[in-house]
């Protein structure tokens, strides 16, 4: 079957198989986890929030919350001196500080119900994990942590984000996307030591679910499970993943890039991270066939888990960016109620990105169908 245009078409003549021995007994199977929704104020796809300038305001009913929060990291770490609010939702305030003369990163979940805390805590997990078993890319220092009260203290990494949002209105520059890849690449190539991290998705359950929600087909669903059944036959291996690998996670810095928000890594179906890069970057076709073209390099199993993915990851950004738009329709813009003249309204760059998130759907749609048909 010759390929089609589309960047996520499948090749025409698969490659030898590749074996792959079985990284961790079982199958992929673990409490269903959906990152990357949306906060309920900020826009999906929106710009990220800059760090508030000025000192640390302890006064007034937020700020005894603040102190609350301060008084948890200095727990576990009395030296961290607390200088101003990075970002703050409501699931997690991030502190911007010192040790020292070092600076430093304090991570508090303000959410404690149990699906929250036990991400946290994961994370946790995955950062001492890290000091035993060294990733081959640049993370954050582990500084302190206590998974009691859910606070991860790190070093902070001078470096700028890839991109500024989710969904980045402007193509990266070439050098900036030979990083990210390269440090994906080198990620996802990595073997740590087994039992150390865990699989965040399990595949069938999660196809279960979107179908049950309507953004998949009952065609989807079957195609997908078929996509499965014969990655579990040829017993393709799990790859390590980021599990959230957004241009927003990825500082690039003069010693390279650095990732950071490792609360959804673990092992995956190939090509996940390389999905999710591909979901967000719908502004920059010629980065897409880069990543189209890594994805299927290693041969048609690499093609299918990334087909797999890649609409899982969609139908995800789907449908958060679906509950963005309601969101959006209830209340405009929280400041003012009205759209700023000469400026395209909130709602509106919601409803495009869902346009196109729909159209890179149906682009994908086609490409898992045609993998079908080469089984």
């Amino acid at each position: 079957m010759n390929p089609t245009p589309s960047p996520v078409s499948a090749p025409a003549l698969p490659r030898p198989r590749q074996q792959y021995a079985p990284v961790h007994p079982g199958p992929m199977r673990a409490s269903p986890v959906v990152g990357g929704l949306p906060r309920p104020r900020r826009p999906y796809g929106g710009p990220v929030s800059p760090p508030i300038g000025g000192r640390l305001d302890l006064s007034g009913p937020q700020g005894s919350r603040l102190r609350a929060v301060v008084a948890a990291v200095h727990r576990i770490c009395p030296e961290f001196r607390a200088v101003q609010v990075m970002r703050r939702s409501g699931r997690s305030v991030l502190l911007l500080g010192a040790i020292g003369r070092s600076p430093a990163v304090a991570k508090c979940l303000l959410d404690h119900s149990p699906a929250q805390v036990e991400r946290f805590r994961y994370e946790i997990a995955v950062h001492r994990a890290f000091v035993r078993d060294r990733p081959p890319v640049r993370v954050p220092r582990l500084v302190a942590a206590d998974p009691d009260r859910c606070v991860l203290v790190t070093e902070r990494v001078p470096g700028r984000p890839a991109a500024d949002r989710r969904h980045p209105s402007d193509p990266p520059a070439p050098a900036d996307l030979n990083a990210v890849l390269d440090a994906v690449r080198r990620l996802n190539a990595w073997r740590p030591s087994a039992g150390r991290f865990e699989a965040p998705i399990d595949y069938g359950r999660r196809i279960a679910r979107h179908h049950a929600l309507g953004l998949l087909t009952d065609r989807d669903a079957d195609d997908l499970g078929k996509l499965l059944h014969g990655l579990a036959r040829t017993g393709g291996r799990g790859q390590f993943c980021h599990g959230d690998a957004l241009p927003t996670n990825m500082l690039l810095s003069p010693v390279g890039p650095v990732l950071v928000d490792w609360e959804h890594a673990g092992w995956y179906l190939p090509g996940y991270d390389l999905a999710t890069l591909w979901s967000v970057l719908g502004d920059s076709p010629s980065a897409r066939r880069r990543i189209s073209q890594l994805a299927q390099s290693s041969g048609r199993d690499a093609r299918d888990a990334f087909l797999v993915n890649l609409m899982l990851v969609l139908t995800r950004e789907i449908r958060a960016c679906e509950t963005a738009v309601q969101h959006t329709m209830r209340d405009p813009d929280p400041a003012t109620g009205t759209d700023r003249p000469g400026r395209m309204s909130t709602g509106e760059e919601q409803r495009l990105l869902l346009r196109r998130l729909h159209d890179d759907c149906a682009m994908a749609r086609r490409a898992v169908r045609a993998a079908v048909g080469t089984r």
